[in-house]
């Protein structure tokens, strides 16, 4: 590969980052709504799908800077949540695990991919192991920060008002997240697996 086709394909990756990230990042901030069975959170239309894209057209390290990128973004404009913290462990730990880490995860949805020898299973699998490790940072957070900060009126433990919180919004979000990115595999195969970049 020349010099000027690696360039090419350093600039091609990264400008295609960058637009997941605008969409993901409208979708989740726009494109949202209420689940009525919720204590709180809210679901999008999948936001996560055009960072899952990324992971699977170019590998989970790209995958991942992406995500991450996206999860400093999503940092940004969440900081005010950030701020309830009272003390530096519950600010950083709010950080990581509602923001830097819970969305940085979503980087690994493309690490089955060529493992079980039928995209449809490795997409599944990926998106649902993607959105059960975000939910276990929304669960931790809730459970141990969040719970601290302000004790649940419900007279749960402060696991089981996490456990049904975060698992209000993340179930959806998940079961959502799972038929979009299904659904458009088939029309768009070629631009999940990265076959038009061989063309390049």
């Amino acid at each position: 590969m020349t010099t000027r086709t690696r360039t090419s394909l350093n600039t091609q990756r990264l400008l295609e980052s960058a637009i997941m990230i605008g969409i993901a990042t409208v979708l989740n901030e726009f494109v949202t709504f209420k689940a009525p069975w919720a204590f709180g959170g809210s679901v999008t239309l999948g936001s996560m799908i055009p960072l899952v894209l990324i992971a699977w057209r170019w590998g989970t390290a790209q995958g991942l800077f992406t995500a991450m990128v996206f999860s400093l973004l999503q940092l940004l404009i969440g900081v005010q949540n950030v701020t309830y913290g009272q003390n530096a462990f519950q600010v950083i730990g709010i950080a990581l695990l509602d923001y830097v880490v819970a969305y940085t995860v979503i980087g690994l949805a493309g690490i089955f991919r060529g493992r079980f020898k039928n995209n449809l299973v490795e997409l599944g699998a990926g998106i649902l192991l993607a959105c059960a490790l975000r939910f276990i940072c929304h669960f931790f957070s809730g459970w141990l920060i969040w719970d601290a900060l302000w004790p649940n009126s419900e007279g749960l433990t402060g696991a089981m008002y996490s456990l049904i919180y975060n698992g209000g919004y993340m179930l959806p979000e998940t079961l959502i997240a799972m038929v979009i990115g299904l659904l458009l595999f088939v029309p768009m195969k070629r631009y999940f697996l990265g076959e038009d970049i061989k063309q390049v």
